[in-house]
């Protein structure tokens, strides 16, 4: 499978190494996990500058993103028309609730949806949907939340193939997560007590035994609402997902739309839609949190009333024209190939230049070259890509979509230049023998940015390879890792089988019953960790 196009669900099922290698790519397909490059040194005593180098002003390196719109490398870039309405939006006062009423009638327009919310983030608007309804528009139990105790209706059913990280934000509302595969589980599980039925929007959803069509046909009939979670798609009018018997969808405003990055949609059922803004700031509560400021309310309506008027065929022949300069010149060095290929889904919707070269004759890795990119001047931002049918090539994956005017010919040069005089990065000597049998259990201590806790190791040695298992506070997860000479190399991975994803990587060095180094927790930063053999007991 190559990384063109990564769906959000893939980028966390991938080992969760994925979500962390969108910062820093030296974590993809198995490379050693390195300290993320130092940032800029800002000009003593200037301070933050407005204008073109406002981030180098305070010593942070902006980023040339050929990747796409996630959230960890901010998005996407605001449309100028967005910017221009939210700068006029903050020279005056209004009254939120006021406004809200306002901009849910003219999404209705533009969308054809019943109502429409903006809110911080999709997130955010998965989190107010299913608050809606659990306490429709009830401030006695809005006060309440996430306590559901007492509640009549305190259950969400998710389809396993939904399961995801971000079902977090139903879970926040403190509702109990029931797991279907099936029509007749789906059908069991409804009952009085169930709020709704969440479904992550995906090809995978589509083409699964619980799609949304069947979901709703089943779901609807009961009185459960039915809520999609379409944050990275395009917004389609009339909405597929609503047609296809949705009541609610939520969509993120800093992608496709390239409205404000802290704002998102929810569209759908008029009730629930108004019920959902009862559980959104200002209002107090649980949600008190999750404030949208007038500026970002305006910028996302700007953001939708734009999507209608964007010309989105010259937008993708323009995208296209970009991947086929950096295809033209890339390809001029021997051994280099290239192609375009086309997306499927709705998801991140673009078109995606792979280009690809033999490992072995290069002496260079597809994620070697994308950490490269990433820690260059200019720095640039690909995925790296794995050719999916012969394993010899590698390469990387140019992704347009966040792409601006210009940056094709960067893109072209630093990739050009890289490939034409190849650093050999990857011709590595054979292992060294291991320094130690690791074999036993080990009691480990964590120390993160505040607080520590106590996790275990049991390893299995072979050779220069360790396999076993990883137990952290509350679940244990496999493990593999490797041993060069004292060095010591192992990862975990907590699936989202459970709506969660956490993945371990601890690096550092053993000494006779005792090692330790540094741990790096993807998206969750690192941390360090020390390790003591555990005695055997005597019998």
């Amino acid at each position: 499978m190559s990384c063109e196009g990564i769906s959000r669900r893939e980028l966390f099922r991938r080992g969760g190494i994925l979500g962390s290698a969108l910062a820093f790519p030296q974590l993809l397909a198995g490379e050693t996990a390195a300290a993320a490059p130092p940032p800029v040194a800002a000009p003593a005593g200037v301070g933050l500058r407005v204008g073109p180098d406002i981030y180098q002003s305070i010593g942070v390196r902006p980023i040339i993103n050929a990747r796409g719109t996630y959230t960890i490398l901010s998005g996407s870039t605001m449309l100028p028309e967005v910017r221009a309405a939210m700068a006029a939006a903050s020279q005056h006062y209004v009254h939120l609730d006021e406004l809200a009423e306002a901009i849910g009638a003219r999404l209705a327009t533009l969308t054809g949806a019943e109502w429409g919310l903006v809110t911080s983030g999709c997130s955010a608007a998965l989190t107010h949907a299913t608050a809606a309804c659990v306490a429709g528009g009830n401030p006695d139990l809005h006060i309440r939340i996430p306590n559901l105790s007492g509640f009549a209706k305190d259950e969400v059913v998710i389809p396993k193939h939904s399961r995801n990280v971000y079902d977090a934000a139903l879970r926040g509302v403190g509702v109990r997560v029931i797991e279907v595969t099936t029509p007749a589980e789906l059908e069991a599980a409804l009952g009085p007590r169930s709020a709704l039925v969440y479904i992550l929007a995906s090809p995978e959803a589509d083409e699964s035994a619980l799609p949304t069509k069947l979901v709703a046909s089943i779901a609807q009939p009961r009185g459960v609402p039915v809520l999609v979670d379409a944050a990275a798609e395009i917004l389609t009018v009339p909405n597929v997902h609503l047609q296809s018997g949705a009541t609610l969808v939520g969509y993120s405003g800093g992608k496709c739309l390239r409205g404000p990055q802290a704002a998102g949609l929810l569209l759908g059922r008029k009730d629930l839609v108004k019920a959902a803004w009862v559980h959104s700031a200002p209002h107090h509560g649980y949600s008190r949190g999750y404030k949208v400021g007038k500026e970002e309310a305006i910028g996302m309506l700007m953001a939708v009333e734009m999507w209608m008027k964007r010309d989105h065929d010259a937008e993708w022949k323009t995208w296209t024209s970009w991947l086929e300069f950096v295809g033209k010149r890339v390809s001029a060095v021997d051994g280099v190939t290239t192609t375009i290929v086309q997306p499927k889904g709705l998801s991140n919707r673009m078109p995606s230049l792979r280009v690809f070269w033999d490992r072995k004759r290069f002496g260079l890795g597809g994620d070697t070259a994308a950490r490269t990119l990433f820690d260059g001047d200019p720095r640039v931002g690909v995925f790296a890509a794995r050719h999916e049918t012969d394993p010899a090539l590698t390469g990387v994956s140019v992704n347009p979509y966040m792409m601006a005017a210009g940056d094709e010919k960067i893109v072209a040069d630093r990739l050009f230049a890289l490939l034409s005089n190849p650093p050999h990065m990857d011709e590595t000597a054979p292992p060294v023998a291991a320094a130690a049998d690791l074999s036993g259990q080990w009691d480990v201590k964590v120390e993160y940015a505040a607080g520590a806790s106590n996790h275990a190791l049991n390893l299995r040695q072979r050779g220069n390879e360790i396999d076993g298992a990883h137990r952290g506070d509350f679940v244990s997860r496999d493990l593999t890792g490797t041993i060069d000479g004292n060095s010591v190399r192992i990862r975990s991975f907590l699936g989202e089988q459970s709506g969660d994803s956490i993945a371990y990587t601890f690096t550092g060095k053993v000494t006779g019953d005792e090692m330790g180094g540094t741990l790096d927790m993807g998206e969750y930063l690192g941390a360090k960790w020390s390790a003591r053999r555990r005695a055997a007991r005597r019998g």
